[in-house]
């Protein structure tokens, strides 16, 4: 199924149409990668990707299970490998704020978060760092 068609706009970016919404999603090259940083580059929509998958499979677990998560924010980094280049280490350091979850619900999110499509999708030589924060 397509589910995307993406246009070169010139000058390093890029511009992909989600045929399902219609929404725009547009790419520019990264300052140390030749280009200005105006948009996500294709490897921050890459970390950025993982960190929204686990905040999905999350959502999902929880609601399967009853459990309230008011607010879950990610802050999200990644450092790249020079030859080649591509991305070395994906950092996401999540902050999921609500009630009291148990250790055993915690475990629950978390297991759901670190299998997640996305996750699992990685070549294993992208290191996942994950952390998990809760207030």
């Amino acid at each position: 199924m397509e589910i995307a068609e993406v246009r070169y706009q010139g000058n390093l970016k890029t511009e992909a149409e989600h045929h399902l919404s219609g929404q725009l999603l547009k790419t520019d090259a990264p300052p140390d990668n030749n280009g200005n940083g105006a948009a996500f580059s294709p490897t921050d929509l890459l970390a950025t990707s993982l960190a929204s998958c686990m905040i999905t499979t999350m959502g999902i677990s929880a609601d399967q299970h009853n459990l309230l998560i008011d607010d879950v924010v990610v802050s999200v980094s990644k450092e790249m490998a020079k030859s080649p280049r591509r991305i070395d280490t994906i950092q996401l350091e999540f902050d999921i704020s609500g009630p009291n979850l148990t250790d055993g619900q915690k475990q629950l999110l978390e297991e759901a978060a670190r299998n997640c499509p996305v996750a699992m999708s990685l070549s294993s030589e992208v290191n996942q760092e994950v952390t998990f924060e809760y207030s």
